[in-house]
């Protein structure tokens, strides 16, 4: 058995190595005759799909598979590792232990490559501080990890509205830039629901050895009308016309969301959008000021102007 599944290392790293090798030359490779070689195949075949369509062509593997560098999980690498201990030392074939010793080194120098990795990703990723701290911590780095290897992490995050801070189990799903902060959006396991964190509220990160799965979720249906990272209940389409001179800059803005602009002849721009929460976007409006003017809604046209009344007379 443990020939076998050398061997079939073997073949693994040959078909790799040179694309369209023939049988033959695979059971030269492997010093056994090519019945066996055909038996092997079908067995890899049932783990990584092996093809040799073609007059004259030998075995690849379909699509992207490949062997190295090596993607253990935890638990795999936990498994590996205690191979040796489970085996008759007797009994195991010329080679198996350099050959063994080979696949742990691998897979701990690329372990520590993509940490380094990611430390490097952290270190270039500068972020603000909140004015009320000193200094704060940077989690980039144990986040991005746990992202990458869907990791629970443990946390303490305080929640501003509620002025609470909160121990909390997360699964890490994604990292979203918006408005010069950083979000994680992922499952809390005390809310048993989807949740948005910003990055700078957390005060503790730690990852655990517990996996999770993101199942069917989707990011972008998740997000969808959502102007910035604020997700609201009711879709509010909105019609701004924007002044020349703002125009083109409105052109390039970065969007999450797909707007309707119509250029007109005096130069001014007519932008429609559908959002979610009605707050992002008028945050998002207002730093235009006097160049840009809300015409639909109707409501919100008229309680913007109140709200102007009011802000004008702070200054009287």
């Amino acid at each position: 058995m443990i020939d076998k599944v050398i061997r079939i290392f073997k073949i693994i790293n040959a078909i790799q190595s040179n694309p369209g090798i023939s049988a033959a030359d695979l059971a030269f490779k492997c010093e056994v005759d090519i019945r066996t070689i055909y038996r092997d195949l079908r067995v890899l075949d049932l783990i990584a799909p092996i093809t040799n369509e073609g007059k004259g062509t030998g075995y690849q593997f379909m699509g992207k598979f490949s062997l190295y560098p090596l993607n253990f999980s935890e638990q795999e690498a936990l498994v590996f590792s205690l191979l040796p201990s489970v085996l008759d030392e007797d009994k195991l074939p010329p080679g198996f232990q350099t050959a063994y010793d080979k696949v742990m080194a691998t897979h701990y120098k690329e372990k520590s490559k993509q940490h380094k990795i990611i430390e490097n990703i952290a270190d270039i990723i500068q972020m603000g501080t909140p004015a009320y701290r000193k200094e704060s911590p940077n989690f980039l780095q144990p986040i991005i990890q746990a992202i990458l290897e869907q990791k629970t992490v443990d946390t303490i995050y305080h929640t501003q509205y509620r002025n609470e801070t909160t121990e909390r189990k997360i699964d890490p799903y994604y990292l979203v830039p918006r408005d010069q902060r950083f979000y994680l959006i992922g499952y809390c396991h005390s809310k048993q629901d989807i949740r948005t964190f910003r990055i700078s509220r957390f005060q503790k990160v730690k990852i655990t050895e517990q996996p999770f799965d993101k199942g069917d979720f989707n990011i972008k249906q998740y997000l969808k009308n959502t102007w910035s990272i604020d997700r609201g209940e009711k879709n509010i389409t909105f019609k701004v016309r924007f002044d020349a001179e703002v125009a083109r800059y409105i052109k390039e803005e970065e969007l999450f969301v797909h707007p309707r602009m119509k250029d007109k002849k005096d130069g001014s721009l007519i932008f429609e959008v559908t959002v979610n929460n009605e707050k992002e976007f008028l945050k998002w409006v207002l730093q235009y000021g006097p160049s840009a003017e809300i015409l639909e809604p109707k409501a919100i046209r008229e309680s913007l102007k109140e709200q102007l009344s009011q802000w004008a007379g702070k200054y009287q």
